[in-house]
């Protein structure tokens, strides 16, 4: 039987911070509740990656990869080789800086071949993404997460053709974790998790 993977995403970038130490746990969390469905999971921290950004020279049209970014390409492939992917990301303006390159990257892999043949289908086609934005709670602290975190991370998911998982009719891009509240942020997560595989196996069900 082939090993299912998984991948954990943080986004979390200010080295001077409890936010380390916070996406550090959810990613663990997200590992672990992957472990009891017998999938791996690789943490990547955006962190310690030297991404560069996009110079819109559309090279990446024809290579699929960045003509000039290392890492950028190391960690796409690791994207490509997984089953489930796990993005965990602080409010910043909307995102992290890291984060918005990476998407942009991988947004450009895509849009260039989309924008000649509307049948065409990405590399990351499918694949099953799950969002946890964390921070501050209350509704309104909530609401924002939700416009500026995980509705901004889905939206670009989407166009590259993965399939955002919802937690709920109110959660529709994921979940949120409310700082500090370990014993309810550990559930939630978890019962995302598994959410999230079994929606896998659903799809593979249908198919």
């Amino acid at each position: 039987m082939e090993e299912r993977r998984a991948i954990c995403i943080s986004a979390a970038g200010r080295m001077a911070s409890d936010e380390l130490e916070i996406s550090r746990w959810i990613c663990e969390v997200v590992s672990d509740a992957l472990a009891e469905e017998e999938i791996s999971c690789n943490i990547l921290e955006l962190k310690k990656f030297e991404l560069l950004p996009c110079m819109g020279c559309g090279r990446c049209s024809d290579i699929r990869r960045c003509s000039r970014d290392k890492d950028f390409n190391r960690i796409y492939e690791e994207i490509l080789g997984a089953e489930y992917l796990f993005w965990v990301s602080p409010r910043y303006a909307p995102i992290p800086a890291k984060l918005c390159m990476l998407l942009e990257k991988m947004q450009q892999t895509t849009i260039l071949h989309f924008q000649r043949d509307k049948t065409y289908q990405s590399e990351l086609h499918g694949k099953l993404a799950g969002i946890i934005s964390y921070g501050e709670g209350g509704s309104a602290g909530e609401r924002n997460h939700k416009l500026m975190v995980n509705d901004t991370i889905a939206r670009t998911l989407l166009d590259l053709q993965l399939k955002v998982v919802p937690y709920n009719s109110k959660w529709d891009t994921g979940i949120f974790f409310q700082k500090y509240d370990w014993k309810k942020g550990e559930e939630e997560i978890r019962k995302y998790v598994e959410v999230t595989v079994q929606t896998s196996k659903s799809l593979y069900a249908i198919l």
